[in-house]
């Protein structure tokens, strides 16, 4: 993939990922998009954090002392993480966020 077309798919995840968060009372969660990372803080005081990182045009996800290291996968047109391809980034996110404040995604 080249550079412009990480940044645009990159840009549309955490894009779409914020949107789900404005659903979200604050009190359970919040996310703050800057630049090129979105910080969730859950009410329980816990963070997740996503970002680019674009020498390897990736997204990282880092949560709960873990990381994920997703790249696009254009067959399924979703952020697959590395060593498991059976994680999904979105699909991740809500799962943290379920555990960490009990809300859906």
């Amino acid at each position: 993939m080249d550079e412009p077309l990480y940044l645009r798919r990159a840009d549309e995840a955490l894009r779409a990922l914020a949107r789900r968060f404005d659903r979200l009372d604050p009190d359970d969660a919040e996310a703050e998009s800057t630049g090129d990372v979105l910080k969730i803080v859950f009410g329980n005081g816990v963070t997740c954090i996503v970002n680019t990182q674009r020498p390897t045009r990736q997204l990282w996800l880092a949560a709960r002392s873990r990381a994920w290291h997703f790249s696009w996968d254009e067959a399924s047109f979703e952020w697959r993480d590395d060593k498991e391809p059976t994680i999904e980034l979105f699909a991740q996110v809500a799962a943290i966020t379920k555990e960490q404040c009990g809300r859906e995604l």
